[in-house]
């Protein structure tokens, strides 16, 4: 029986495209570049750049439905573009600049 190797990297790329095909998920990940101006109108609850945006604050600032946008950060989350921290009952999210970064770096080299 053979295990399952995982996603290629061409899966890896389909995920993040199929991810930022959506205008509103590019839109949050755009806020989540620089959290402190883009949720400036937002109480923290936690460290905004350590931990993250809480996700009542995107949800707030898309102004859709709290199913809709966490269902857009799970998107966001399975192609490696944000990570999520959980903090009592609120999950927060960042962007995940490490993973980001690989991701630029493979298009430029594959592409």
């Amino acid at each position: 029986m053979q295990s399952d190797p995982g996603p290629t990297p061409d899966e890896n790329l389909v995920e993040v495209f199929k991810a930022l095909g959506n205008p509103i998920r590019l839109r949050i990940l755009q806020w989540l570049k620089n959290p402190e101006v883009n949720f400036a109108d937002y109480e923290p609850i936690a460290d905004r750049v350590e931990v993250g945006v809480c996700v009542s604050h995107i949800q707030a600032k898309a102004g859709l439905a709290q199913s809709t946008i966490s269902a857009y950060m799970a998107v966001l989350e399975r192609a490696g573009l944000v990570t999520s921290t959980r903090i009592g009952k609120w999950t927060h999210y960042r962007r995940d600049e490490t993973h980001i970064e690989k991701l630029v770096n493979s298009l430029g080299r594959d592409l």
